[in-house]
């Protein structure tokens, strides 16, 4: 009965019809409310003729009862606005901020619940109606373009039907500057369209439209101007905006081959740099960034020479025993360096790394454990010196604790036979190619 005597209210007509609408943006807060409202007849129908209305006030209140519906998760809820949607995307070249604005965040709302939304917005235009949006020089109509796009970027048709649109709009270039001027332009939107980006990369086989526009040179150029402003004048929410950029930066790195485009050393420090100041508040960033240093440094000798002659090692280092996923990155990192030959080992072992590795191979995680195997090896191919040395240090009996364990017998048992060899015995390490292949 309320609901019904509050709808009733607003399609009166009588002058106090604006506070009947700001009563009933109070009751569509709740979840009930809203599946109740959207049941009676004639109620969606009313609430557009008020939002069409040529009185503003009138319309900004019926802006903001759309609002509260659009944050219902029943879908029933979102599909019954179906009727809005052309009208919130003619809106959004708006007259006042706070309406646009409005518009677009229920847009984004109304997209996450229903599919049968975002299969009408596309053909009623919403990607041209947001590419002309995101070139508005208000930072609260960006970041409302960036929430309804990240929405749309997440929906599962998104690699089939929604990013080649948006690949051919011309969005991503806004995107990207928007990005890259976060510090200047406004951190809220910048975060939104990382995000975009992030889901793009990694949702999109080919992504020829973003590395024509120099996504890896201006991602890379952003990470060392932020690093540079660390940590003394670091914006709050910094580390929001460097997670989807380091992973946009390491997918790109990791799909295509940008063998040149991103060979700057300064990148690595600026990695450290960031690792170092955000180690403590926010560790799920080191995770990110040895991600990214993977990346750079699988198969690529350029970044791995970089990284010992910038004397970056005992900070690589530093971060083993970090947690269980930075071990095995760490290991992963040593491991592209180890692979790329014997004076790059010889760097590696006067590290002390030899005595660090021991206690790792103790781990209950077998995917660490694995990876130190790994790490041992190449040591060993390369440095058969230090096979000798690892021996001396208690680690024949390292691994032999893993000749039972299934998935690491074969590795343990092949780098045993290593250990076992006089130096400059080759038979052995020639057998145990066989192992790690």
């Amino acid at each position: 009965g309320q609901v019904l005597e509050l709808l009733r209210g607003v399609q009166r007509g009588s002058e106090d019809r604006k506070r009947s609408l700001g009563r009933l943006r109070w009751a569509l807060q709740n979840e009930e409310t809203q599946q109740k409202f959207v049941r009676l007849d004639g109620s969606i129908r009313t609430l557009t003729g008020l939002f069409t209305s040529s009185l503003a006030d009138l319309q900004l209140e019926a802006a903001r009862c759309l609002h509260e519906l659009s944050h219902s998760s029943v879908p029933t809820v979102a599909e019954a606005c179906l009727p809005v949607t052309s009208y919130l995307l003619t809106y959004l070249a708006g007259h006042s901020l706070e309406f646009t604005e409005l518009c677009l965040y229920t847009l984004g709302n109304l997209v996450v619940e229903s599919e049968a939304v975002r299969k009408q917005l596309l053909p009623q235009g919403i990607i041209p109606v947001l590419a002309s949006c995101i070139q508005s020089p208000h930072e609260a109509v960006l970041e409302g373009v960036g929430y309804v796009l990240s929405q749309l970027l997440q929906a599962k048709e998104a690699p089939t039907e929604i990013i080649p649109l948006l690949l051919d709009s011309g969005l991503p270039q806004h995107m990207l500057r928007l990005v890259c001027s976060g510090l200047k332009a406004g951190m809220g939107a910048a975060v939104e369209f990382a995000w975009c980006l992030h889901y793009i990369i990694c949702r999109h086989e080919d992504n020829a439209v973003l590395l024509a526009l120099g996504a890896v040179p201006a991602l890379t150029s952003l990470l060392l101007s932020l690093a540079s402003e660390l940590p003394q004048d670091a914006p709050e929410g910094l580390e929001l905006l460097v997670c989807p950029v380091l992973r946009c930066l390491s997918n790109l790195l990791a799909q295509t081959d940008c063998q040149g485009q991103g060979q700057d050393g300064r990148l690595l420090i600026a990695l450290f740099l960031i690792l170092h100041c955000f180690l403590q508040q926010h560790p799920f960033l080191v995770q990110e960034c040895l991600w990214l240093l993977n990346n750079l440094t699988a198969d690529e000798p350029f970044f791995c020479s970089a990284l010992l002659s910038l004397d970056l090692l005992p900070a690589l280092l530093q971060l083993l025993t970090c947690s269980q996923m930075a071990t095995v990155l760490v290991l992963t990192v040593l491991c592209n360096i180890a692979e790329q030959g014997r004076f790059q080992c010889q760097q590696l072992l006067r590290q002390p790394l030899l005595p660090r590795l021991l206690p790792l191979l103790a781990l209950p995680d077998p995917e660490a454990v694995g990876q130190c195997l790994e790490l041992l090896h190449l040591l060993f191919l390369h440095c058969p010196e230090a096979a000798a040395d690892f021996t001396m240090h208690g680690g024949h009996q390292a691994l032999e604790q893993h000749q039972s364990t299934p998935e690491l017998q074969e590795r343990a048992q092949a780098l045993l036979g290593m250990v076992r060899q006089p130096p400059g015995a080759p038979s052995a390490c020639q057998a145990t190619l066989a192992a790690f292949s």
